[in-house]
């Protein structure tokens, strides 16, 4: 049996890979860890709009009020909201119904610790060692059954908290949103009319089949165009849970995450709230971020790929901005975990502070291109690069060719028997062949 937990939480096609049965168990188990002594503690359940939803919703409540938890369904609303309400009414443990920017055929259990951060790799691994051994309902008791109940409050409270993460008024302001069908299409609406933005809405008719079908973040076509006829300032477009956004400028061009997060450090930089001056980020965003903040007098760490490594750093070090440049945008000042509504309210505050359009502040840093290569390789030995003499080799006279207006990024695959070659730099063509040139040399040594 493979592990349940991937990198975040458990996912698959709904009713056949993540069965109703299976969400019965991983109540079971997770009540059975993020427990509590009290009688009858609280998990709060939010989903968004696929059709599966109300399977794998009702199949965790049966397994957490058997466990004597009370259940509060909070219904339609973007994963962020569960991961806040869950730490503000002191929840034993939160749960998601989501997956993401997959299509409506999938879907997926996403757990939330009592201070709405996701659970640890441990806790993921205790929970999976009651499922396994099929002890997950060994804390039964005949005497405490929980209740189940729906709330329609708690969600306008987190919508709220992300309204009042700004004191600007947005009144005067164009904006269009694409909701990708999802979990932000009545708040995100709701959120930018209340602050005072002439508001246009596309992919906002979920039927539980459409969500993030040829919309939302990963497909901004739509956006693009709507933004260019309608005449907006700019325009936002969020997966299928709005835990990710990118953005569109006033000409219908992209802004990924990348430049969001240089706008959002700088910004904070200059309000003295960027802790350490310093951006959390994985090692795939662009090395353009990395010069940008640098010479804003900023500084970049980075982490391997995943918006929880990004946050795990942030946690230990206290940083307050970090993320990814698909979209997830974490601000620690204001939640745990990335938040597509968030980073929409900070960036269209940001836009309105200034004089500038969004494609003159877009150029706030120069994006490098960037070459992937895969390189096929024996599967036992696709880490053995680390320690290829002739390898090693090969990349340190790279990087020295590049001479710190480029990178080498070297990435075995966790599934395939490959080595992603990356090289990032100022010359398409030139990449182009080194990063050719280095996969045959790993092929070579490797395969």
């Amino acid at each position: 049996m493979a592990r349940l937990f991937g990198t975040d939480g458990v996912r698959g096609i709904a009713n056949q890979d993540l069965t109703a049965t299976l969400a019965f168990q991983l109540a079971q188990a997770g009540a059975a860890i993020l427990g509590n002594d009290d009688l009858s503690p609280l998990v709060l359940i939010g989903k968004d709009t696929r059709q599966s939803c109300d399977m794998l919703e009702a199949a965790l409540s049966a397994g957490f009020m058997s466990m004597g938890f009370s259940v509060m369904r909070l219904g339609v609303i973007p994963t962020p909201g569960v991961a806040w309400l869950t730490k503000s009414t002191d929840a034993a443990c939160g749960v998601m119904i989501s997956a993401s920017h997959n299509p409506a055929n999938y879907n997926g259990i996403k757990f939330f610790s009592h201070n709405g951060y996701k659970l640890g790799d441990e806790v993921e691994d205790s929970i999976e060692v009651l499922i396994r051994e099929g002890t997950t309902n060994m804390n039964t008791r005949e005497d405490a059954i929980g209740t189940w109940t729906k709330d329609s409050v708690l969600a306008k409270t987190y919508l709220e908290h992300v309204k009042h993460s700004i004191n600007v008024d947005l009144t005067g302001m164009k904006i269009v949103l694409d909701t990708a069908n999802g979990a932000a299409y009545e708040m995100a609406p709701a959120l930018f009319t209340s602050l005072g933005a002439e508001v246009h809405v596309i992919h906002h008719h979920p039927d539980g089949l459409n969500i993030n079908r040829q919309c939302g973040s990963t497909h901004t076509e739509d956006l693009q165009h709507e933004v260019v006829e309608t005449k907006s300032h700019i325009g936002f477009a969020f997966d299928g849970d709005a835990d990710r956004l990118i953005a569109v400028d006033e000409t219908g061009q992209v802004v990924d995450g990348d430049r969001v997060m240089a706008l959002l450090a700088i910004r904070l930089k200059k309000q003295h709230k960027l802790s350490e001056n310093t951006l959390v980020t994985t090692v795939m965003s662009n090395l353009g971020l990395e010069l940008a903040l640098k010479e804003a007098g900023c500084r970049l760490v980075r982490t391997k790929v995943g918006d929880r490594y990004v946050l795990e750093e942030m946690v230990k070090n206290k940083y307050t901005l970090g993320g990814e440049q698909s979209g997830h945008i974490i601000m620690s000042e204001h939640g745990t975990t990335g938040d597509g509504m968030l980073t929409a309210v900070q960036l269209a505050a940001l836009l309105k502070e200034s004089t500038e359009t969004m494609s003159v502040l877009a150029k706030i840093m120069t994006s490098y291109p960037q070459v992937l290569v895969n390189a096929k390789v024996q599967n036992q030995r696709k880490y053995d690069y680390q320690q290829d003499p002739v390898i090693c080799e090969e990349i340190r006279q790279l990087e020295e060719k590049m001479s710190g207006k480029g990178r080498v990024l070297i990435r075995p695959s966790g599934t395939e028997a490959l080595v992603r070659v990356m090289l990032e730099g100022e010359n398409q063509q030139e990449l182009d062949s080194m990063a050719h040139h280095l996969a045959q040399i790993m092929e070579k040594q490797l395969g």
